[in-house]
């Protein structure tokens, strides 16, 4: 079977789509394992296509019975919809529990020697909310709802292969992102596409809950310093938390893509999603302590408007 530099799971969605395309111009050659779900972009997917460097598998993750040869996994497959999540929890678990149960399953039936880094893309989600300061990354795990309860549970699975399989891991924790091809159940996009449309925005509770923003393109780049850190110094086993600059209430990033498009957003106040969370915060001292990682697009006028011009809504 083919070997690869990389896999990256999830391949064809938001930030997995764009680790893909970090890793083909750094010429390496990536396998992209993706079930196509609705969150799938096609436009992405023919760019997988096209390309010489990058094999698709078109499997749900639980479905792998064999692992190629490669250097790391990448694992963005996940169901991220935090209301899907509420509204029926069994394939959010499947996902982003037993998914990862089974590629960790393939990766410890492998020679110890040929045994790739698995690279677990986590949440901020996970700690829950905080009223002030910032979790770091020893501070307990609180999950709200059961989409972050299940990223929270396969942190937990991973970190117990490393101790009793000698799995090598690493697991990153990053904030709210935004950035082109997010599919439009999300915030920005999803307020964005409302515009076009002249359709209401709902806005749960009164829009004053507080979350942190890392342009997509900032998090890949953060993943890679982190890849580049431990292959060079033969490092394992470690979580980082990665964050934007910007934090804002719902109702200021509405308030921003107004100004960006010149035009109103219908609102519709809705109640509040069970086990909602008020305010999410996270340190990233950690990484910028151990790489020369810099935020290069954090949340701004400018950052929404390419968004608004280059997107298709």
């Amino acid at each position: 079977m083919k070997n690869y530099d990389f896999i990256v799971t999830g391949g064809l969605g938001f930030i997995g789509s764009h680790m893909v395309e970090l890793l083909n111009k750094k010429g390496q050659t990536v396998l992209v394992i993706d079930k196509k779900t609705y969150a799938a972009n096609d436009d992405f997917l023919e760019y997988c296509k096209n390309d010489k460097y990058i094999d698709l598998l078109l499997e749900d993750i639980n479905n792998i019975n064999f692992i190629p040869n490669c250097r790391a996994i990448f694992n963005f497959a996940a169901e991220s919809h935090v209301d899907n999540s509420i509204e029926s929890s069994y394939l959010t678990a499947k996902s982003n529990f037993m998914g990862v149960n089974n590629l960790l399953e393939r990766i410890i039936k492998k020679d110890e020697g040929s045994r790739p880094l698995f690279f677990q893309i986590s949440t901020d989600e996970v700690y829950g909310d905080i009223k002030n300061g910032s979790f770091k990354e020893s501070d307990k795990l609180n999950p709200s709802n059961p989409y972050s309860a299940t990223k929270a549970a396969a942190e937990h699975l991973i970190t117990s292969y490393g101790r009793t399989y000698g799995l090598k891991y690493l697991i990153t924790r990053s904030s709210n992102n935004f950035g082109l091809r997010q599919y439009p159940e999300k915030l920005i996009p999803r307020a964005l596409f409302c515009i076009e449309h002249n359709q209401e925005f709902p806005i749960h509770g009164d829009g004053t809950y507080i979350r942190n923003w890392l342009h997509v393109k900032d998090h890949v780049s953060a993943i890679w310093k982190l890849f580049k850190l431990y292959n060079n110094n033969n490092l394992k086993n470690e979580i980082y938390n990665i964050s934007g600059s910007v934090s804002l209430k719902n109702i200021e990033i509405l308030d921003m893509l107004e100004k960006v498009t010149n035009k109103k957003i219908i609102k519709n106040f809705i109640s509040n999603r069970p086990g909602q969370d008020k305010r999410y915060a996270i340190s990233c001292d950690k990484l910028k302590n151990c790489t020369d990682w810099v935020e290069n697009n954090s949340l701004s006028l400018r950052t929404l408007t390419e968004i608004w011009k280059d997107e298709k809504f």
